[in-house]
């Protein structure tokens, strides 16, 4: 995965041409370096380094540079205008300047993404050296390159057992153990994933890996992952309309999210043990599909009564919790595209994170802000449990009332945590809906980078204070 994101970096071969990335406060002393030319140009043009703002330098052999203006932009998405805005054909090298440079590589890398499976782009982007720091920035931008990809996949050509294939190609890739789970099987262990996807011609399958760094004993803390693979969603019975159900090919967002942080913490070999787990389905209408009022017999043992058959995401989840969190993970964390609530309260850019230790949630939340890739924590407000309460099963996967609708489903989630397991639900849109620097419209790897960091930062953490 990482060979297309190598193509827009290029070694120093001695001739490529300078960006110069500035803020407005540092403009005065790069005019002082400039030849009086160069100077003169930038001053009759009025650059002012407001972010994303550039202009070409040249002399009388053609161009010979850009200057980039930063404004006070500090997060990496700012160099991920220049891919497309900088002449292609030739490479390009940051000069030093007051950013940090692998944050410009990973930038530069994510706004260099086009999904051209199908359609090739009109133009490639320009190439940029790679700074001495930059080799795990080009990781987390081909992890990024990987989730988008998924997400983008048209339905008809990522269904449940093409997305089952992606994730058994991951864990090939890293020499982890996988085990697939389908048919009558699948009904056993994993029923209400089967009642979910018993409606589609498409047959719903359970991906699980697991995988231990090289310096993981048995004892290593065990992280757990589990991800909403819905690869289209039409609702049920329970019909979206058809605004709505436009972009449900992104509704495996969960699942490639997961992949992505997966696949982070294999290349960085980090001492855990990981688990993995991906519910591969389709949400389709037919006779077969389960219907409004079903109820249905969880792993767990619970019964669940079918409130809405549009509110699926948490059935697929909840028997893989149910079983994740059976084997005491240290950090057990699921991924969804669950809750057009969650998109109300937070907006389209941050996924909800509700989480049962507060320790975690105050490490995932300050790794988000630090790495650029934010969450913002919502309450699994115990008030509102009662309104799952059903007549007629153990809970209802839905509230008969119209508030809260992100936190009711993390509760209905929490029913299937085993009891002093640290859990964390990430609620994200997977999506921009239109182009930004270093976002292209698409799908969106929100979260990934923040999540190792977490990760990684809590081992570090673990690690002090065990040598301490």
């Amino acid at each position: 995965m990482l060979a297309p994101v190598i193509a827009c970096v290029v070694p120093d071969n001695g001739d490529a041409r300078p960006v110069y990335a500035v803020r407005p406060q540092d403009l005065a002393a790069l005019l002082d370096r400039l030849s009086a030319g160069q100077a003169g140009l930038l001053r009759g043009l009025g650059f002012a380094a407001a972010a994303g703002e550039l202009a070409f330098l040249q002399d009388d052999n053609g161009l010979t540079g850009a200057v980039f203006g930063l404004g006070q932009d500090r997060s990496p998405y700012i160099f991920g205008d220049l891919p497309y805005r900088l002449p292609e054909g030739r490479a390009w090298k940051l000069a030093p300047g007051d950013y940090d440079a692998a944050d410009a590589t990973l930038g530069f890398a994510l706004g260099a993404y086009r999904y051209g499976t199908l359609k090739p782009s009109r133009r490639g982007p320009a190439t940029l050296v790679m700074p001495p720091d930059g080799d795990w920035s080009l990781q987390e931008a081909a992890s990024a390159w990987m989730v988008r990809d998924l997400i983008n996949a048209p339905a008809n050509l990522l269904g449940p057992a093409e997305l089952a294939d992606a994730a058994l190609g991951l864990a090939r890739r890293y020499g982890a153990e996988a085990h697939v789970t389908l048919g009558t099987a699948l009904a056993d262990a994993y029923p209400t994933v089967a009642a979910v996807g018993r409606g589609s011609a498409r047959e719903p399958v359970v991906v699980v890996f697991r995988w231990a760094g090289s310096k993981a004993g048995a004892d290593a803390p065990l992280v757990s992952l589990c991800g909403k693979g819905v690869c289209f969603d039409t609702g049920g019975y329970d019909l979206k309309p058809s605004a709505a159900m436009l972009r449900m090919k992104k509704d495996m967002g969960g699942a490639a999210i997961v992949l992505g942080i997966a696949r982070l913490i294999m290349q960085a070999d980090l001492p855990v043990r990981l688990a993995v787990r991906i519910g591969c389905v389709e949400n389709s209408v037919s006779g077969t599909a389960m219907r409004p009022l079903d109820v249905i017999r969880t792993r767990r043992g619970l019964t669940v009564e079918v409130g809405n058959t549009d509110a699926e995401g948490r059935l697929v989840l909840c028997d893989l919790l149910a079983e994740a969190s059976d084997e005491n993970p240290a950090l057990l964390l699921d991924c969804a595209t669950l809750t057009g609530a969650a998109r109300v309260a937070l907006g389209p850019d941050i996924p909800a994170l509700f989480c049962n230790n507060d320790d975690w949630a105050e490490t995932l939340l300050t790794a988000g802000n630090t790495r650029h890739d934010p969450l913002w924590r919502l309450p699994l407000w115990s008030g509102y449990d009662s309104w799952l309460n059903s007549p007629v099963a153990d809970l209802n996967n839905v509230s008969s009332k119209p508030f809260a609708g992100a936190v009711v489903a993390a509760l209905f989630l929490e029913r299937f945590v085993a009891p002093g397991v640290s859990w964390a639900h990430l609620d994200t849109y997977a999506w921009n809906d239109q182009t930004r620097p270093g976002r292209p419209e698409g799908g969106e790897a929100q979260a990934m980078r923040g999540v190792f960091a977490a990760i990684n930062k809590h081992l570090a953490m673990n690690v002090s204070t065990r040598a301490g």
